[in-house]
């Protein structure tokens, strides 16, 4: 019987190990391709928590929402789609009939534009099911130039999408490093 109950234990371990991601960093870059920080993802009980440290940013209060694809095609970013709501209620964390899935609460960037701060994102999910932000090949976490007033449709009127990041299934890692610019203005003198 012991036996009988190992084999079992170990196929559940397997095959729940497909999509056990708990957490995930995500490189935030802004409209010129730069990158400015990062978010961390962790599952958490009743949703996700998203840990950013970025610099750069406009000092002041920014809306931050989860977008519904992993596309971060810059200078607008408007690959990413709307915002993340899989189960249709309007936008909006003080909205009665709200929120988006993919509403955050806002952020604020210090006198020197860097932000270090914890959100919450309830209800969400890194694993799988309607909720998970990992769903078909992903999503996006946007940072928007403005405060998000927490009402208004479909966004909350928080401007321009000034920085994204890739919530992606499958990210698309490259061996290649940036060029240095100095050392290639440098060849191009001789």
């Amino acid at each position: 019987m012991r036996v009988f109950a190992m084999i079992v234990l170990i196929i559940l371990t397997a095959c729940q190990a497909d999509n056990d991601e708990t957490s995930r960093t995500v490189e935030m870059y802004n409209d010129s391709d730069d990158m400015i920080g990062t978010a961390k993802l962790t599952e958490a009980e009743g949703g996700v928590n998203v840990k950013l440290k970025l610099e750069g940013l406009e000092p002041g209060y920014h809306g931050i929402h989860v977008h519904e694809y992993p596309k971060c095609d810059a200078p607008d970013f408007k690959t990413a789609g709307n915002h993340l709501n899989p189960t249709g209620k309007q936008h909006g964390l003080m909205h009665p009939e709200g929120a988006h899935l993919g509403d955050l609460p806002n952020l604020e960037a210090d006198s020197g534009g860097l932000v270090d701060a914890e959100l919450m994102l309830p209800e969400a999910t890194l694993l799988d099911g309607k909720k998970s932000l990992l769903n078909g090949e992903g999503t996006a976490l946007i940072i928007h130039e403005g405060q998000d007033d927490g009402v208004s449709q479909p966004g909350g009127n928080s401007g321009a999408r000034v920085a994204c990041g890739l919530i992606a299934k499958d990210e698309k890692k490259t061996s290649e490093t940036p060029t240095d610019p100095t050392n290639f203005n440098e060849e191009q003198e001789k």
